[in-house]
């Protein structure tokens, strides 16, 4: 017992530290300044050669679940402190693996998005015209129609993840 007693000064300075602290911390990694409360998520542009008409609206769909469900911000439609703009440039499907006989034994769905990000508040952390990409293969043997529902949404979650971790966890 005695042993847990000497516990609690340190464990009272070290909460004293991290609440004295100008950046929010937590668990999940997410690195947000307290003044910051919004953000604005501007709805996905479209802008590939070959255009999947639901993948904007998709991905849009989940930036917003995933700010709202591992974030404090308020989402508003204009001029947030946050505020980001993604931009589909890619949609392109290519062979991975050929076999001997020179025929495509699996093919590649990828998805390249660029990225606009501002901080209003720390101009420091905004993000410029990067881009993200993500893929998922599959089987030659079906077609892309077949597939396309499944490989979307795997693709679209994993481009929310980084464009999350690259906005507010700063990975």
């Amino acid at each position: 017992m005695k042993k847990y007693l000497r516990l609690i000064p340190l464990l009272a300075a070290v909460v004293l530290l991290i609440d004295g602290c100008k950046v929010s911390y937590s668990f999940s990694g997410i690195s947000i300044a307290p003044d910051v409360q919004t953000i604005c998520i501007e709805p996905v542009v479209n802008r590939a050669t070959k255009v999947n008409p639901a993948l904007a609206n998709q991905l849009t769909e989940e930036l917003n679940d995933k700010f709202r469900k591992l974030t404090k911000l308020e989402q508003v439609t204009e001029a947030g402190d946050l505020n980001l703009l993604v931009t589909i440039e890619s949609y392109d499907v290519k062979a991975t693996a050929v076999t001997a006989d020179e025929v495509a034994a699996m093919n590649r769905l990828t998805v390249t998005c660029k990225v606009e990000f501002t901080n209003v508040l720390h101009p420091e952390q905004d993000i410029k015209g990067q881009s993200f990409a993500s893929y998922e293969d599959y089987d030659s043997n079906n077609s892309l129609d077949m597939v396309e529902g499944q490989l979307c949404d795997a693709i679209v979650k994993k481009l929310a993840e980084d464009i999350f971790n690259a906005t507010v966890a700063q990975w």
